[in-house]
């Protein structure tokens, strides 16, 4: 016979304590600060940052010490905390044309206006655990670069060979942390969706894609890493006003359309935008938002990562690992329901197989 457990309110207590003390880990290690976190987990800062929908790093540096590195407890934790916070506007689109840029590359054009900018990056690294690493080396300080480059997309709009970037001042954008999505979504709610979304969800169906499974195989227009200042307007002062900057990681995918009746043939755009380094959740962001744009373009729909609902619906991890991990918590009422009408339905199973008792005699 099962029985619930008593005690459950100690029980709860202790555990707290005991993930405290787990948390802190070997009191002979020194504890890591913040700044330990945000300077050299820079890149689990902005993943989280990105997925908790909230920029700051201080926080985030919290959440995933809090979390003990668990980057998907961390978001969880952030996006709480953005709960309480107090909304008083929505700022300026940002002028991602006019990005401080440190980090810019294109597959597309090998010789563009700025250049190609290499910038901080593990695309040409060895993958070998690098045994210097043990010690507490300084490594050579990079020059950081700060010009302002244009958008690939951009030229390739002036000759007309690229859809143009909606600018539809008469829409006012939704906001999925005060509304629940509805489907079917508009773009700029899609976009919400998977730039709070599971980069690793993101990742899988972006890589399916490639793998035949939709429509999609586009060239990377633009990447582009660096600062851009966020603006407010400012209705005492009639203009927009700077707040500061952000890190914001930009990906512009260019993907082929054959054209119709109405449209002639150009390239479309796949989007992605998250804060800091971000550029595997971008790309696949985007990879993902284009295909997400099968029907706009009277495409076959036949891929998970074309179908709006399959995507939107299972791609935030926080309300994924919700419903996933309360299987740990008791559910002895249901077990034992379900346990009562299995025993019953074995019982009718095996009075249906014995024979009756005349038939077998004869």
């Amino acid at each position: 016979m099962y029985v619930a457990v008593k005690g459950g309110e100690r029980a709860i207590e202790n555990a707290h304590r005991w993930l405290a003390d787990e948390r802190r880990g070997d009191r002979d290690v020194p504890a890591l600060t913040l700044d330990q976190i945000t300077q050299q987990l820079a890149l689990a800062v902005d993943r989280v940052m990105t997925e908790g929908s909230l920029y700051d790093r201080t926080l985030a540096a919290m959440a995933i010490r809090q979390a003990r590195g668990d980057l998907i407890e961390a978001i969880f934790l952030v996006r709480a905390f953005r709960t309480t916070l107090p909304r008083f506007g929505a700022a300026e689109p940002l002028d991602t044309g006019a990005m401080l840029v440190r980090r810019r590359v294109s597959a597309t054009f090998k010789d563009l206006p700025g250049g190609q900018v290499l910038g901080p990056t593990f695309d040409y690294t060895h993958r070998l655990i690098d045994d210097s690493l043990t010690e507490a080396g300084e490594p050579v300080r990079a020059d950081a670069g700060n010009e302002k480059m244009p958008r690939v997309t951009d030229l390739l709009a002036s000759d007309g060979l690229m859809e143009e970037s909606p600018r539809d001042a008469a829409h006012m954008p939704g906001d999925l942390t005060r509304e629940p999505l509805e489907l079917p979504a508009s773009r700029d709610l899609r976009l919400q969706n998977l730039a709070r979304g599971d980069e690793g969800f993101l990742l899988a169906l972006g890589y399916s894609t490639q793998r035949g499974f939709g429509r999609t195989h586009p060239f990377v227009g633009e990447i582009r890493f660096g600062e851009v200042e966020v603006e407010f307007y400012a209705e005492d002062a009639g203009f927009a006003v700077p707040l500061g900057s952000v890190s914001v990681t930009e990906c512009q995918m260019v993907a082929q359309f054959k054209g119709d009746a109405r449209q002639a043939p150009r390239f479309t755009r796949g989007y992605g935008l998250a804060f800091g380094q971000s550029e595997r959740k971008t790309m696949s962001m985007a990879l993902v938002d284009r295909s997400l744009r099968a029907r706009e373009f009277g495409e076959e729909q036949t891929a998970p990562a074309q179908d709006e609902e399959f995507v939107l619906a299972h791609s935030d991890n926080v309300q994924a690992t919700g419903f996933v991990e309360h299987l740990k918590l008791p559910h002895y009422v249901d077990f034992q329901a379900e346990l009562g009408l299995l025993r019953l339905l074995r019982e009718e199973h095996e009075q249906a197989a014995d024979p009756p008792i005349q038939e077998a005699a004869e």
